[in-house]
């Protein structure tokens, strides 16, 4: 398989003898800047592999999530909307610690499909992991965005379950966690409001505003 994950390689330049000596400084500033690259890049111990896919969403490969997010590799995610009896949505509030949208409000449960795993059982796993929420019925799927640079060049599936907590979050995932009626949510994604994630206020405004279980 060709691997779209990127390795340090050494590129080779065909060149004339006449002009090699021109560019040897470049060449060798070049070589420094590739390998000094590729050392910070490398994968790190126990470092989460992510399924790569290409326009399709055929996986085609598997890399590291700091690799993937630094050269925008097209890659997999879940998004999981859990409504109560009522209607309403919870959203979890991300972790400061967290190194995108750090205390942002978001899904309830989000997260990326990591290598040899498929959409459900991504979404499953993520419901137990950051909710506490072990699933037993049918999850259903609602849409499912295509890569774009807003949501960080993923396939961004999403689904939809009812449940009524109480939850066990995930402490160094969510900071906190609370209902919103549908029409607030609204509200808040027509305002543009910068405290809502840039993903979730996309598959919102593509579930056409107020979504219900």
């Amino acid at each position: 398989m060709l691997s779209y994950c990127p390795r340090p390689l050494i590129p080779i330049i065909g060149l004339t003898e006449m002009a090699k000596w021109r560019c040897a400084s470049a060449a060798k500033a070049y070589r420094k800047r590739t390998i000094r690259r590729h050392k910070i890049m490398k994968p790190l111990p126990h470092q989460e592999l992510l399924a790569i896919v290409d326009q399709d969403d055929n996986v085609i490969d598997t890399c590291a999530r700091h690799i993937v997010h630094a050269t925008g590799l097209m890659h997999r995610a879940v998004h999981i909307l859990v409504f109560d009896e009522s209607g309403r949505l919870f959203l979890q509030k991300r972790s400061m610690s967290k190194d995108l949208n750090p205390g942002l409000w978001d899904t309830s449960a989000a997260g990326h499909v990591d290598a040899h795993e498929d959409y459900d059982a991504s979404a499953l796993r993520e419901l137990r992991e950051e909710l506490g929420v072990e699933h037993d019925g049918p999850i259903a799927p609602m849409l499912k965005l295509p890569p774009t640079l807003e949501n960080g060049m993923e396939f961004v599936q999403v689904y939809r379950i009812m449940h009524n907590g109480p939850f066990v979050l995930a402490a160094d995932e969510i900071d906190a966690g609370d209902w919103f009626t549908p029409g607030e949510i609204d509200a808040r994604v027509q305002a543009d409001d910068l405290e809502l994630t840039p993903t979730f206020k996309m598959l919102w405004r593509h579930l056409g505003g107020t979504a219900s279980a």
